[in-house]
């Protein structure tokens, strides 16, 4: 566990090359072995019993427990977090939201969720937790000053995500992180749109941030794997002791996807986050967009506190059609040869895919006050690693298409 335990901070191009290969499994090769197996032997009974009452991290068990290949990039992601104390894997981006939010909250618990969360984070929220005897309630991310009194004496735990699912939205991060830590409650985000290279959240006043390492991370639609952070030991224990009681557990041959993706993840992000304001300053300028809903782009919302706290950005936005109707947007979609249409993002290929806040929020309208109600039906795009040129002629082909129904 040597990587996690090193004094010197590196640049983030540096440690997402070098982070996770300093320990015993990875002294003579440059990527660590991939280890694929259940049974982890010990050398006597007194060494079984040592490593089951001990419970270590890095500690040869059982399977589940893990192995050098997972070890590798919980330690990378540890050292790519600034303030992190340790990270844990889950196999999949919703598994890691819902394992965060158990750690922390028992029946009885109030979770307070941002009104833009990601679907199904909201579906777990009302669902799964309200069986549990948790009750959800959510709030307006942009309304700082009534963020306060949404607590009552048994909220434990606030759900941030920045920037918003969908709606993109870019909220005060530390403003509210420290009016939760006052009101005694855990604060956790969904950090997977910038990565703690754009924004590192704990350095931010966070407590916890998730991570879908399905997109970024992974980088090459390959794989489905999720991880938390932590930025104390007591909540990094809890987390950990959860997954385990959870049989939460990801397989090696993923882990050593996840940690090849690592290595180029910042070049991909840079790529990636220059070809989208390319292209948002283009949609920017159409007759037939509302609204481009990026906030690395100059004049969009959030775009001010996205400058002050935000390093990076990614290539994951959306935008609003003027006045048009489903089959409008659906015939600009169905055009497209270069964007797919499916779910997740952050590989390498660009995809487009319709959605409609409508219904979808419970604290916060859509549209927006103040724009027009025929102005509802989005379009979020993932950009990838193809030409900007390229994907904006390919967008030109669906607008021409659109206005042909």
């Amino acid at each position: 566990m040597s990587d996690a335990n090193r004094d010197t901070k590196l640049d983030p191009h540096t440690e997402a090359v070098s982070a996770g290969r300093s320990g015993d499994w990875a002294k003579h090769i440059v990527n660590p072995p991939i280890y694929r197996g259940s049974t982890h032997l010990h050398a006597d009974c007194a060494a079984l019993e040592e490593a089951k009452r001990h419970n270590r991290d890095g500690q040869f068990f059982y399977g589940r427990r893990g192995s050098p290949t997972q070890w590798a990039l919980a330690d990378a992601l540890t050292r790519l977090e600034p303030g992190a104390f340790g990270t844990v894997l889950y196999p999949s981006g919703v598994a890691a939201i819902s394992n965060a939010l158990m750690s922390v909250l028992s029946p009885g618990d109030v979770l307070l969720v941002t009104d833009n969360a990601y679907d199904p984070s909201r579906g777990m929220a009302t669902g799964l937790f309200k069986r549990y005897g948790i009750e959800t309630r959510f709030f307006d991310p942009l309304d700082l000053d009534g963020f306060a009194d949404r607590f009552c004496e048994n909220t434990r735990a606030v759900l941030l995500e920045v920037p918003g699912s969908l709606t993109m939205e870019i909220c005060d991060i530390p403003a509210l992180a420290k009016i939760t830590r006052d009101k005694g409650a855990v604060s956790l985000i969904d950090n997977t749109w910038a990565t703690p290279l754009g924004f590192p959240a704990l350095s931010h006043g966070c407590d916890i941030t998730i991570m879908s390492l399905t997109k970024h991370v992974g980088g090459h639609s390959d794989l489905l794997m999720g991880s938390v952070s932590a930025a104390n030991e007591r909540h990094y224990r809890r987390l950990r002791l959860t997954a385990q009681q959870l049989g939460q557990h990801v397989s090696p041959d993923d882990a050593a996807l996840a940690l090849r993706g690592l290595r180029t993840m910042p070049l991909r992000l840079e790529r990636t986050a220059e070809t989208a304001l390319a292209v948002a300053r283009w949609l920017s300028k159409r007759e037939e967009v509302a609204h481009v809903l990026c906030p690395m782009l100059p004049g969009s919302q959030g775009h001010e506190l996205w400058k002050r706290d935000f390093s990076g950005g990614c290539g994951l936005f959306s935008f609003v059609l003027k006045g048009r109707s489903d089959a409008h947007r659906a015939a600009l979609i169905d055009t497209l040869d270069l964007f797919g249409i499916g779910f997740s993002w952050g590989g390498y290929e660009s995809l487009a895919l319709p959605f409609d806040p409508v219904g979808m929020r419970t604290a916060t309208p859509w549209p927006p006050a103040g724009c027009n109600e025929a102005d509802k039906l989005g379009i979020r795009l993932a950009i990838g690693l193809e030409d900007p040129a390229d994907l904006i002629a390919d967008l030109e082909r669906g607008f021409a298409a659109m206005e042909q129904v």
